[in-house]
């Protein structure tokens, strides 16, 4: 059967205007005047400008009437203009310095006197200890909680960008078992992932792809080494793409021979505590209550507790959207409220220190009445992927 991925739009402008006028919003609620955009994914989110981090400010100012004034050195001027101008961005003034001036007493020149600046809490400590330096410690505020309120939630076309990486990535991992054979190295597979994400239209896959052959699968992150598949070995394939910034991050657990009778009974645990942490989230829960789900089932056998191994030796979930890691978590002590809009992966990794490690990781959004699959979760041991 023909893989066709769901559709899915790129963000547009009007989606972006939107996003500015909630912010701004959200700054005269606070008496901030503008909020400061570094090279970050926020800068994307609000204005459609895709840039890389350096050493060199590049960012936006919004302000709280809505204006978008951008941030760049003079040499980036015209790329800036162009990148701003196109289709889906935000267009604004460019406000430039040049290599021997100070970015920052440029971006307190654009505030009132007593202007108080909120700061993207993901830029590098040098953009916040460079305008402290200017504007002082008193007149700076972390922009994080406003940022966060905004990306938490989802729209329809987020959730489609969303929907269609994670379709594809699960179409990867699916190729990628049928694929593996005896002797291939774990590089040779992340090539593999890698040609097939762009094949389907993602994004690549090799800035993103953990492989974990026998077992190196305990270690969460992946061994060091190339190791070679051999057969009986447990596999573990942890990977993901992007559709116009937004991220795909899918993980299968199987065996390439025969499971012992520990690994189907480790791996179906594994499978209970995902479902579970799925049905516990609903309107209404707190993010901790769903890794709470899973973690309570796990000790229950014998698991644990806590961290401690054998057992879960990290949450059971991360938010997700244009980062792969974004707030809110599904780990004890974030009490959010579980609302319509949110995403998140579900990944409750069993680790068997010495043996093998277990990791089930789909992603799911809140809809209007709970819980949706983005993909459904590994069928059986014996059938990761299901029949088509």
């Amino acid at each position: 059967m023909t893989f066709i991925a769901p559709p899915a739009r790129p963000i547009d402008a009007r989606e972006r205007h939107a996003r500015i006028q909630a912010l701004a919003g959200l700054l005269t609620a606070r008496g901030l005047s503008a909020l400061l955009l570094g090279s970050t994914t926020s800068l994307r989110y609000f204005t459609g400008l895709d840039w890389h981090p350096s050493e060199r400010l590049t960012g936006a100012l919004i302000h709280a009437d809505g204006r978008v004034e951008y941030v760049c050195p003079r040499f980036e001027l015209d790329k800036v203009g162009g990148l701003t101008t196109a289709e889906g961005a935000i267009p604004g003034d460019i406000l430039t310095w040049e290599e021997e001036e100070s970015p920052y007493a440029l971006v307190a020149s654009r505030l009132p006197p007593d202007g108080k600046l909120a700061v993207d809490e993901l830029v590098a400590a040098f953009v916040w200890l460079g305008l402290a330096r200017v504007m002082g410690q008193a007149r700076l505020a972390d922009g994080g909680p406003l940022t966060a309120a905004l990306r938490r939630i989802k729209s329809p076309a987020e959730i489609a960008l969303l929907t269609r990486a994670k379709a594809i990535t699960l179409e990867v991992q699916r190729r990628t078992h049928a694929w593996l054979k005896v002797g291939v190295l774990t590089s040779e597979v992340k090539r593999f992932i890698d040609a097939e994400h762009r094949a389907l239209g993602g994004e690549g896959g090799s800035w993103f792809c953990l492989v974990s052959f026998g077992d190196d699968t305990c270690l969460p992150h992946g061994g060091e080494g190339d190791r070679a598949l051999q057969r009986n070995d447990a596999v573990l394939i942890d990977t993901g793409t992007l559709i116009d910034g937004y991220h795909s991050d899918i993980t299968r657990t199987y065996v390439f021979g025969e499971p012992t009778p520990e690994f189907r009974t480790v791996w179906e645990h594994e499978k209970q505590a995902q479902a579970l942490a799925f049905e516990a989230a609903q309107l209404g829960a707190t993010c901790e209550s769903v890794d709470a789900a899973a973690r309570d089932y796990l000790t229950g056998l014998g698991y644990g507790p806590d961290y401690r191994l054998p057992g879960l030796p990290h949450r059971t979930g991360h938010g997700v959207g244009l980062d792969i890691h974004e707030a809110p978590n599904l780990v004890r002590g974030d009490r959010t409220i579980l609302e319509a809009g949110m995403s998140f992966s579900n990944e409750p990794m069993l680790v068997i220190p010495g043996q093998f490690g277990i990791r089930l990781e789909d992603h799911f959004y809140m809809g209007d009445a709970g819980p949706v699959w983005f993909t459904q979760p590994s069928c059986s041991l014996d059938d990761p992927f299901g029949s088509r």
